[in-house]
């Protein structure tokens, strides 16, 4: 088969990723799943024609140097897709990423309609989290398009590579990719500052200097939305405290209860029954309570204020996933191994059986 072929049967099952390795047909992961396709099995030279038929030489160079690349390409109109070549075993191996040309819009996506008042305070630092595949970018790439049509702001954002293409529309966006751009999350936020920017949206807070930089951005007058690969809220701010130097974790506990606006974890969840995914959230807004919280490293109490604060907009995982499964949508399975208190929630649905 073609690249082409094997791109327009993902866009059709309207799968997640392409995995092309030798010594296996061509595998995609559909709601989750992983399925072989019924052809036949991959080998080196046939792995090496489809890197190098979507692959620019910078990028093989890369591979040769590094052991692998991350780049973004269009399928014509159909969709684009976000690639990462490497090398294992001494071949060639490939994971694409399908990125739907359709943005979103909030409520499809399953944020609750308070989410949005988020997207027009003018400053702040929100925060999208959760593990690799779990839709954050999908989430952004909504939230962006949301500012876009509403608001008359400039947008920059820094990603590794681009996913979504944003149009100008009221709004002005201004993509930049990593290693094409810029050398650097870093270095682009450091610039960004003096391009005039409402808000920043950073790809992903890789490290200590990005994190610094993007708190810093929302502390001085600026949009920030990031994401990190954790799961819930209290966790989320301990990996951002945790990452600096001890001599500095006081302060950097008092700049994020300032900056923070809203922690949004999330999951995504095969359907029980039915094609399709759906999303299980949570959801953490700040409060002077939760400021607190955070200034005074008692993180651990931060998801007693999250199952308190429905008033606020916020939503414990737990909380989500009972709801999901109440209604049908998820696995008594994934309800429990996803849960941040599995005994509770069994507790809860023990109950609900009854």
């Amino acid at each position: 088969m073609e690249i082409s072929e094997l791109l327009q049967i993902v866009v059709d099952e309207n799968a997640s990723d392409l995995h092309l390795t030798v010594g296996k047909p061509p595998v995609l992961r559909v709601d989750g799943r992983l399925e072989s396709l019924d052809v036949d099995v991959l080998t080196p030279d046939k792995t090496e024609v489809y890197v190098k038929s979507i692959t620019s030489e910078e990028h093989l160079k890369n591979i040769q140097e590094l052991g692998g690349t991350d780049f973004g390409f269009a399928y014509g109109n159909l969709a684009r897709f976000r690639v990462s070549v490497y090398k294992q075993k001494g071949f060639y191996g490939i994971t694409l990423r399908l990125i739907p040309n359709t943005i979103l819009g909030l409520e499809e996506i399953g944020l609750p309609t308070s989410m949005k008042d988020l997207l027009f305070r003018p400053r702040g630092l929100v925060l999208v989290t959760g593990p690799t595949g779990s839709g954050k970018t999908t989430t952004l790439a909504s939230m962006v398009d949301t500012i876009n049509k509403e608001r008359d702001a400039h947008i920059i954002t820094i990603e590794d590579p681009i996913e979504y293409y944003h149009e100008h529309k009221k709004g002005l966006v201004t993509q930049r990719e990593i290693g094409v751009d810029v050398p650097s999350f870093t270095e682009a936020l450091r610039r960004g500052l003096r391009q005039d920017p409402d808000v920043m949206l950073v790809g992903e807070m890789r490290d200590l200097e990005t994190m610094e930089a993007a708190i810093t951005a929302a502390e001085t007058g600026h949009l920030v939305f990031a994401t990190l690969h954790t799961t819930g809220a209290a966790r989320t701010v301990d990996r951002i405290i945790d990452a600096f130097p001890p001599t500095q974790q006081e302060q950097i506990r008092a700049q994020l209860a300032s900056s923070i606006l809203a922690v949004i974890s999330q999951l995504l969840l095969a359907k029980t029954n039915q094609k399709g995914r759906v999303a299980a959230f949570e959801i953490m807004v700040s409060t002077p309570s939760i400021q607190n919280l955070i200034r005074e490293n008692k993180t651990f109490r931060i998801t007693s204020d999250i199952q308190t604060g429905a008033k606020y907009g916020m939503k414990t995982l737990d909380a989500w996933l009972f709801d999901l499964y109440s209604k049908g949508l998820i696995s008594y399975a994934d309800t429990v191994t996803k849960a941040q208190d599995p005994e509770q929630l069994i507790h809860k649905i023990k109950n609900l059986d009854r």
